[in-house]
């Protein structure tokens, strides 16, 4: 008899999340952007993320909730160029309106 997951692991690891977030710190000029593309895309997390005119990065993440939890906390502490001084982080209700990851 094959293996089937309980209905718990499934609604545990297949629960969908989006989260908007907001990075301040040197945050620009040092691939930051650049690397939140290449880890969302190792998540599979669909969104955006870009450069905003007060100096800050913002991003949008949905997909699995264990895997947006990791980028966001990848924003934490950036790309190895980058000091993060503060990170926001909105946990909104997920949508499913993307996908892809890009920068804007």
């Amino acid at each position: 008899m094959p293996f089937l997951p309980s209905p718990v692991y499934q609604v545990v690891f297949m629960e969908r999340v989006r989260a908007h977030v907001y990075v301040s710190g040197k945050v620009q000029g040092v691939c930051f952007r650049y690397e939140t593309c290449i880890n969302a895309n190792r998540y599979g997390i669909k969104g955006w993320v870009r450069n905003l005119g007060d100096n800050k990065v913002e991003a949008v993440f949905e997909g699995n909730k264990a895997a947006v939890q990791e980028v966001v906390k990848w924003c934490y502490r950036g790309p190895q160029w980058a000091w993060v001084k503060d990170v926001d982080v909105i946990w909104e209700e997920y949508q499913g309106q993307f996908s892809s990851f890009s920068t804007r």
